[in-house]
């Protein structure tokens, strides 16, 4: 028979003892909503249950999501925009740096927006704004993307050019009206006639500074040159279309630099923002938009950006901002600190969790778990609109997609050295295949080569060892400094890089003048 025990303890020692302390995680009530009026993302970690995100039980509907390459962010967000429109029927308009969504986009019968390849935006459009706050606009986005601010005499003479042009044009600076006395509809000016102002203003040689004026005249030129008008010529997008017709990508691989794409992504959120403050936020109307910012730095980390002035407004608009970035330290932490939502997936180095932790509050204990976290596992920070007497960050055991989530892997057995006493781990790192695809494309590769080493992975049973993929890249023309970045983003340590590119030097030496992938798969016949 058992025995009861009595002891004395001391008050201080009770206070440090936790008595039924319930585990992070919300009430069941926060996290199961209406199948019919909320998106499935996935069972919870401790107490697996159903979780359903909605943006009617959180503060705003705006979204962060951060993860590592090959965490499963891309495969999220897709899933996510999925089953938006199949719920409220919200459409979806990607503002794609990279060209990453378009293939998806096409798949799901979406519309392919490709500035650089045919499409233009006239950066003088309204888009029912009056003048005055598109001039507003206007400088205040290339004050983000050049330095301008630092030269006040030459903003100033921008800011001129660009209010005598729209003058020129008929328009007024304070009125929305954008038609003539016959009611006939105005035509927006571009950066050509402001181009044009400058120049006028230089040939007269009565201005006393024509240095500033000059400079003034390049920063316009750069927008302007025959090949790069892409914010020049009249708009070939339709506002309207954009925002109501389900998925449309924004494709901006096709622009040369981060300024350009900056340039369109800042303009067409502008564009938006518009749009939808005329609408204004209504809950019974519920979410028309989801605007998708996917490693946008320059947008999200400005405290000036819009994406930024859109976020703290809350629910001021009728649709939401996703913001997504493998890097969190790119996005502002204004954003991290007024999303309703942040979904957190694998985040590798201690100044993300740093930086996540101090913006979001949580636990040092979620911390670590946030460490530990594999693909397509993730953390959930919300807001909710009651006063919350449990934590607001939370573990998902893996996000539940539309279709299985894709790995690839590559493996690290045979790296080892036995005469220098190394052991073979025989392990593999894993990553998603669209961020592979993702990552060769911003090295530079082109479709063929990105298809080539993806079908090579298929081929293989998505397993491909690490020397032959290293060896592969590099014939490619991928240098070693951006192998060196993907290795270390997907979890391979510093000294296993270097053993990785020596046994790769070695391999070398006996495939000249084979073709490697045909090499490649050779020894994987052979070894089946």
């Amino acid at each position: 028979m058992g025995r009861l025990l009595y002891q004395v303890v001391a008050n201080k020692n009770l206070a440090r003892r936790n008595f039924f302390v319930r585990p992070p995680e919300p009430p069941s009530e926060f996290l199961i909503n209406d199948p019919n009026d909320s998106i499935f993302i996935g069972y919870t970690k401790i107490f697996h249950v159903p979780f359903s995100w909605t943006f009617r039980r959180i503060t705003n509907p705006h979204i962060a999501v951060v993860g590592i390459t090959g965490a499963g962010k891309s495969y999220f967000v897709k899933t996510f925009l999925t089953r938006a429109n199949f719920i409220w029927g919200t459409s979806a308009f990607i503002i794609d740096w990279a060209g990453e969504y378009k293939e998806w986009v096409k798949q799901a019968g979406g519309k392919i927006i490709a500035l650089g390849k045919g499409s233009y935006i006239n950066l003088l459009d309204l888009g029912g704004m009056r003048p005055n706050d598109r001039i507003k606009q206007i400088m205040r986005t290339l004050g983000i993307l050049t330095d301008i601010d630092r030269y006040p005499e030459q903003k100033r003479l921008t800011e001129q050019a660009i209010e005598k042009a729209y003058v020129a044009a008929k328009f007024k600076l304070d009125s929305k009206t954008q038609r003539d006395t016959l009611g006939r509809p105005l035509r927006p000016p571009t950066l050509r006639d402001v181009q044009r102002i400058l120049e006028e203003m230089l040939e007269a040689g009565t201005y006393e500074f024509p240095a500033e004026l000059e400079n003034a005249l390049y920063r316009i030129k750069q927008f302007t040159r025959e090949g790069e008008d892409f914010f020049a010529q009249a708009s070939t997008i339709n506002l309207d279309e954009m925002t109501s017709t389900g998925l449309v990508d924004l494709d901006l691989s096709g622009l040369p630099d981060e300024v350009f794409r900056a340039l369109a992504g800042l303009s067409m959120l502008q564009f938006i923002k518009e749009k939808m403050r005329e609408e204004g936020w209504s809950p019974t109307a519920g979410l028309k938009l989801i605007v998708v910012l996917d490693e946008a730095w320059k947008i999200a980390k400005d405290e000036n950006s819009d994406a930024v002035m859109v976020v703290r407004e809350g629910r001021k608009y009728s649709f939401g901002l996703l913001v997504a970035s493998q890097n969190p330290t790119d996005i502002s932490e204004a954003i991290f600190s007024n999303v309703g939502t942040t979904f957190i997936l694998r985040v590798k180095f201690e100044r993300f969790l740093d930086y996540l932790q101090s913006s979001l509050n949580f636990s040092d204990y979620m911390r670590g778990e946030i460490a530990k976290l594999g693909v397509g596992q993730a953390a959930v920070n919300m807001a909710f609109q009651t006063t919350a007497s449990f934590s607001e960050t939370f573990l998902i055991e893996k996000i539940v997609g539309e279709e299985p989530m894709q790995d690839f892997f590559l493996d690290m057995g045979g790296l080892a050295d036995p005469a220098l006493g190394e052991v073979d781990m025989a392990k593999s790192v894993s990553f998603e295949r669209e961020e592979l695809k993702k990552r060769l494309r911003a090295f530079g590769l082109d479709e063929t080569h990105v298809e080539e080493i993806a079908t090579l992975f298929g081929k293989k049973n998505r397993h491909l060892d690490v020397v032959s993929f290293v060896i592969l890249l590099e014939r490619y023309g991928i240098g070693r400094p951006n192998i060196t970045t993907f290795l270390k983003d997907v979890g391979v340590e510093d000294s296993t890089i270097i053993n990785i590119f020596s046994k790769a030097d070695f391999k070398r030496l006996g495939l000249e003048g084979k073709d490697i992938t045909q090499v490649i798969l050779e020894e994987g016949a052979g070894s089946g």
